[in-house]
C-alpha cells in the first residue's frame, strides 16, 4: 500500500467515497466516524495525511486541527480541512487553526485527489519524531507516457505528407 491518510470524517457516505477514492489512487486509507477518537488514531496509525471534516457532533475539526498541531509528535502531519460550510471567513478560520489544505464539499474528485497529492509531495520525506524502523521507500523514477496514436497525430503539424494523416486520404 502506499502514503497513509487518517479520514476522519461523521457521515457514513462522505467516509466511504473519500476512503475509496484514496484506495483507488494508491494510498492507504484509515476511516475514524468519531473525531473523539481521532487524535488517538493519529498517533496509533502514524498517517502521512489527515483528512478532516469540520462539522462534526461531539468534536468540531477545528478543534481537532488544534489537538493535532498542539502534540509534538503530530503536529508535523499535513492536515486537508474537508468542509460543506465554505462561508466567507472559513479557510481563513481553518488555516488559522493549521490546517495546510482545504476542500469544500461537494468534492469535485479531481481537485481533491489533486490536493491530497499536493500535500503529500510538500510533506518531507520523513518526520524527525518517526520510529526509525519505518523506511519511507524513494519515489520511482518518473517514466513518461507512451504516446497514443491519437495524441500523436494531433502533435504533429498539418499539412506535412505523411505525418498525422492517412496516406490514402485525399484530404477531401
Amino acid at each position: 500500500m502506499g502514503q497513509k491518510i487518517l479520514v476522519v470524517e461523521d457521515n457514513e457516505l462522505n467516509l466511504k467515497l473519500f476512503c475509496d477514492l484514496l484506495r483507488a489512487h494508491g494510498y492507504e486509507a484509515e476511516p475514524v466516524r468519531d473525531g473523539r477518537e481521532a487524535v488517538d488514531r493519529a498517533r496509533a496509525f502514524r498517517p502521512d495525511l489527515v483528512i478532516m471534516d469540520i462539522q462534526m457532533p461531539h468534536i468540531s475539526g477545528l478543534e481537532l486541527i488544534e489537538q493535532l498541531k498542539a502534540d509534538a509528535e503530530l503536529r508535523v502531519i499535513p492536515i486537508m480541512a474537508v468542509t460543506a460550510y465554505a462561508a466567507r471567513g472559513d479557510e481563513e478560520r481553518i488555516r488559522d487553526a493549521g490546517a495546510e489544505g482545504y476542500v469544500s464539499k461537494p468534492i469535485s474528485v479531481m481537485k481533491f485527489v489533486g490536493a491530497v497529492a499536493d500535500l503529500l509531495a510538500a510533506r518531507p520525506a520523513a518526520r524527525p519524531a518517526e520510529a526509525p524502523d519505518r523506511v519511507v521507500p524513494p519515489q520511482a523514477p518518473a517514466v513518461p507516457p507512451q504516446d497514443s496514436p491519437t495524441e500523436r497525430q494531433d502533435d504533429l503539424p498539418l499539412g506535412h505528407p505523411g505525418e498525422g494523416r492517412d496516406p490514402d486520404d485525399s484530404g477531401a
